[in-house]
């Protein structure tokens, strides 16, 4: 849902923190006083991925946490962006998704490590210093169609295994006595994205042409995986992602696609909610429409990124199974 739009916001208070932040900043080598490793990661998932890889010898820390607000809408201050600054390690989604990251100074000597280029198989994406470094990539081209790219890399499974990969790597480089502990625990984590393979290829085997409808593409990556067609009209879903008002034909094809039961379930992100959004909502709980509630940082109560994607695919599994027996 990160548009050029919504960043205008973080400007300003990304200026103001460069000052500070500069001035924080050193030329060592990004590790804590007690010989841990700095990570700091712009959201608590990618945080729980560098905590699953690094254990007891990182010291890992999020900018944002909230498990209501938007993301995209995250204004980071002095503190957030100094913390930045002296990370050995920052971990971000890139894809303009979280650009306060992608433009906050970083340590001489930092390894940054940017999803989005990982997925789309950069391999200069794990970077030395990464002020200047930019993902190139322009959202606006970005389809809906499944499996198409998007920049909610976090609903990528595969892709999220190899940034375990890649932080495992880089706390290698930073504390090579525990290389070892690093890729073993990477290794572990790698295992547990594999049982979710698993269950997503068994959604795909037990519901061959399943069609569910998103408020926006936030899932897309797991749908295609799960072997679903997302068929939400696409001027609805950028409208959404960009916080406009969608044209009264797409918001009418998509009142008539849930309320006619043309889909299985509809995907609802619950961290980007307005009047349209609860509408559908409305819509499909009086069609009788299974609904998928999916967000974008952990919900209440959760803070493990693996446990969070079971539950959402364990949802989504129950989504399905509720609505192939409504229609029997």
């Amino acid at each position: 849902m990160a548009t050029w739009s919504r960043l205008l916001g973080v400007t300003t208070a990304l200026t103001l923190a460069i000052g500070v932040a500069a001035g924080c900043s050193s030329d060592d080598s990004g590790m804590t006083s007690d010989g841990k490793v700095a990570v700091v990661a712009s959201t608590n998932v990618w945080a729980s991925v560098a905590e699953a890889v690094g254990g007891e010898h990182a010291d890992v820390s999020a900018l944002y946490t909230s498990a209501d607000g938007d993301p995209h809408e995250f204004e980071a201050n002095a503190k957030d962006t100094a913390k930045v600054a002296d990370a050995g390690v920052v971990v971000l989604n890139g894809g303009h998704y979280d650009a306060y990251m992608e433009s906050a100074p970083k340590n001489s000597d930092a390894i940054v490590i940017n999803a989005f280029d990982i997925m789309e198989g950069d391999e200069h994406s794990d970077e030395h210093d990464g002020n200047d470094h930019d993902s190139g990539h322009d959202e606006g081209d970005h389809s809906h169609a499944p499996g198409a790219v998007n920049e909610h890399v976090f609903y990528n499974l595969t892709a999220v295994g190899e940034v375990a990969n890649r932080i495992a790597n880089a706390l290698s480089e930073k504390d090579p006595a525990n290389e070892q502990y690093f890729r073993d625990n990477a290794g572990a984590f790698n295992d547990q994205i594999n049982e979710l393979h698993a269950e997503l290829a068994a959604i795909k085997a037990a519901n061959p042409g399943a069609t569910v409808a998103q408020t926006e593409p936030l899932a897309g990556y797991l749908l295609a995986e799960a072997g679903l067609d997302d068929v939400t009209p696409a001027g609805l879903q950028d409208a959404v992602e960009a916080g406009q008002s969608p044209s009264a034909r797409d918001v009418a094809a998509t009142h008539e696609l849930i309320s006619g039961r043309g889909v299985r379930a509809l995907i609802y992100n619950t961290q980007a909610v307005d009047d349209g959004t609860k509408a559908l909502l409305a819509i499909a709980d009086k069609a009788g429409v299974p609904v998928v509630d999916l967000t974008e940082t952990f919900p209440s109560g959760v803070t493990n990124y693996i446990d969070w994607q079971r539950a959402n695919v364990e949802a989504l599994t129950s989504a399905l199974a509720a609505s192939a027996n409504s229609t029997r």
